[in-house]
């Protein structure tokens, strides 16, 4: 047996198996997700936004721990998307994946970051939206296309979670 038919003997069983566990791990991630709460729906009318960016929705995690991606409801997928502000809440709407839409009153806080779930980036490169589904506390990370875009977010973020207590109270909820 010649040295190249070793190489492909040895090397196509070892991909194989490497493969079957990424597999078996993000199965495994996906059963031990299963209690995560649905994604609320999209509002069917949405105020004009008041920030729009494109970018890269990077993922979501369980809050303060940037490598346990959120694997169910397609929350761990990486994706280009546009992000808006709306007055009811954050809408990303995902290229190839559902739109992920969090309302106002789930909003907890915004922040940059250098990276989270296998995202890297330069200093406080990335937009981290940090809100409650359910009883889960998660981040959502995103990345623009124009770094300009970042600050209008963040301060568009951070009106939208100082005006939510007061809106809540007088909408009565």
């Amino acid at each position: 047996m010649d040295n190249q038919t070793l190489t492909v003997l040895i090397t196509v069983p070892l991909i194989v198996v490497v493969l079957a566990m990424i597999w078996l791990g993000w199965r495994n991630r996906l059963r031990r997700q299963a209690d995560v709460e649905r994604l609320p729906e999209v509002p069917e009318l949405l105020t004009p936004a008041t920030v729009v960016a494109d970018g890269q929705y990077v993922a979501t995690t369980t809050a303060g721990d940037w490598l346990d991606r959120i694997a169910v409801q397609g929350l761990g997928i990486r994706t280009n998307a546009e992000l808006s502000i709306h007055a009811e809440g954050v809408l990303f709407d995902r290229s190839g994946a559902a739109p992920v839409f969090i309302p106002r009153s789930a909003l907890v806080d915004s922040r940059e970051s250098n990276g989270m779930a296998g995202k890297f980036v330069e200093k406080d490169g990335l937009l981290v939206i940090n809100w409650k589904l359910g009883s889960r506390e998660l981040d959502t990370g995103f990345r623009s296309r124009q770094a300009t875009d970042k600050q209008l977010l963040l301060d568009a973020l951070q009106e939208l979670i100082s005006a939510a207590p007061q809106a809540d109270a007088d909408s009565g909820k």
